[in-house]
């Protein structure tokens, strides 16, 4: 049995509506142009961060190579939510298929998983740089950095293949108006005419081993590295440690505090639109804010921008 047969299968054979950001506005035509531009300016951003780091040799280091990777996760997940949401709204169609709202089911919470986990790899990286900088090229060689990338995927996609099919088998027998912009899994599980408390209570489970683990790797390797600068003599190597680490604890609040309030507070807590404006924060916004961080605070890349500009300009002039 295929994956469409099967979801359609348990879902009564019939689609979903999206009723998302636009039906809230006044003006959802400018909305829509407002998000069309911060699409792309994440994607430009990302993209360039990427290109950065894959074409200039002083950027090839573990710490740069985990921007890449969160860029190229920033990369996606933006492009599993917004451009179908863009296209509604041109179309006036806000259909989905169980089938498409599934696989963007997955796909979000395989992508925004991964990520919780690549943040911990990335502090780990910080604390080995800081902390051990002579062992440095030993423990963070090329095929750690590898094998540390192929557990964040693995464990993200766990995410992904635990919740998206219990939550697509539940039985919806009423509205199947999805008050958000995509298929978020507490907004699909309010469809269901079924009691979901056991799904809610072991997906609130799930989602705190899924925080808590890489939350104790970052603050363990935030504590011990704060501990290191403090016990520093150069000015100089302190100020660019924290630096360092100042931009990536902004990334990690940011993403880690919209997970929190959209996975762990109570149901008493939200409000459709509540859960849209945090939703709209961390899978639209994060993705453009994220390549201004790494590049804005960190010397080594507006070098390389500088000098991509340089170049550019002096090709110009030949």
């Amino acid at each position: 049995m295929d994956i469409t047969t099967w979801m359609n299968n348990y879902t009564g054979k019939s689609d979903f509506d999206l009723v998302g950001l636009f039906s809230q506005s006044k003006h959802p035509t400018l909305l829509a142009g407002v998000i069309f531009v911060v699409f792309l300016m994440a994607l430009s951003g990302n993209a360039l961060l990427i290109l950065l780091i894959l074409f200039d040799t002083h950027l090839h280091t573990p710490m740069y190579f985990f921007i890449s990777q969160l860029s190229l996760r920033d990369m996606m997940y933006i492009s599993v939510t917004v451009p179908k949401m863009l296209m509604d709204q041109i179309l006036g169609n806000h259909r989905i298929s169980a089938a498409a709202c599934g696989m963007q089911m997955f796909l979000y919470l395989t992508l925004v998983g991964s990520e919780f986990f690549l943040l911990a790899a990335m502090s780990y990286d910080r604390y080995v740089a800081i902390c051990h900088p002579l062992r440095y090229p030993v423990l963070m060689n090329h095929r750690v950095c590898l094998l540390l990338l192929s557990v964040c995927w693995l464990l993200g996609s766990l995410d992904g293949f635990m919740l998206t099919p219990v939550t697509m088998t539940f039985p919806f027998c009423g509205s199947r108006e999805i008050h958000h912009f995509f298929c978020e899994v507490p907004a699909v599980t309010k469809l269901s005419c079924s009691d979901t408390w056991l799904y809610e209570t072991l997906m609130y489970v799930c989602c705190v081993l899924m925080l808590l683990i890489p939350v104790t790797v970052i603050s363990g390797s935030y504590s011990s590295i704060l501990l290191t600068v403090l016990r520093m003599n150069s000015a100089e190597g302190r100020k660019k440690a924290l630096a360092t680490c100042s931009s990536h604890m902004t990334v990690v609040i940011l993403f880690y505090g919209a997970a929190v309030y959209t996975y762990m507070l109570p149901t008493s807590f939200h409000t459709p639109e509540k859960d849209m404006v945090v939703s709209v924060f961390y899978t639209i916004l994060t993705p453009l804010l994220n390549p201004l961080i790494y590049s804005l605070r960190n010397k080594n890349v507006t070098e390389a921008i500088k000098k991509l500009l340089g170049e550019n300009s002096s090709f110009q002039k030949q």
